[in-house]
């Protein structure tokens, strides 16, 4: 899906000083999401702690929602989204091994809405604690693709060059001819 329209939540506002998304060429890349609806987080503390393993695969299908979100408010009308690289950061202790399971929550949110060919790479990453207690945070790399048609139409026009040479007025010809005629 390549529009705003598939998820009905605003893109998320920052909690601090930065942008949700950037965009550079066709790279987007979206500040770190928690699992947050209105400014509010949903659910705090350390997955495997305060957090049991299926709540914070909730927590991270949140957060994978509002990065997709913020990824989708920089892509531009006749082109599709594709992602790239997700890393999934999980508040938990040191004991904690299961950041696969977590993440998962998040593989498959991009799964349902982006299909299984539209994964992208993945990191999943234990830290000690992440913005205001939240169990998850995730950030996004995507490209922001011409959709199919888009880009056989722009195809088309490249090889046709810059500027197709204008037929010559006929006027002009035929004084031409007749001044290189004897």
């Amino acid at each position: 899906m390549a529009s705003n329209e598939s998820l009905a939540v605003a893109v998320p506002s920052p909690q601090g000083r930065y942008v949700p998304a950037t965009r550079v060429g066709s790279t987007i890349r979206t500040a770190g999401m928690t699992p947050r609806r209105d400014g509010q987080l949903l659910m705090t503390g350390r997955v495997g702690v305060d957090v049991d393993v299926p709540q914070g695969r909730e927590a991270a299908a949140i957060a994978v929602r509002n990065a997709l979100v913020a990824a989708r408010s920089l892509v531009a009308p006749g082109e599709s989204l594709r992602c790239a690289e997700m890393t999934v950061y999980i508040a938990c202790d040191s004991n904690f091994t299961a950041l696969s399971a977590v993440a998962d929550g998040a593989s498959d949110v991009l799964a349902a809405e982006l299909g299984l060919d539209g994964l992208p790479a993945r990191s999943a990453v234990g830290v000690y604690a992440l913005p205001g207690g939240s169990p998850v945070e995730i950030a996004l790399v995507a490209e922001a693709q011409l959709l199919p048609e888009e880009r056989a139409t722009k195809e088309r026009a490249s090889r046709r060059g810059p500027n197709p040479p204008l037929p010559e007025e006929p006027a002009r010809n035929e004084r031409a001819s007749r001044r290189a005629t004897p």
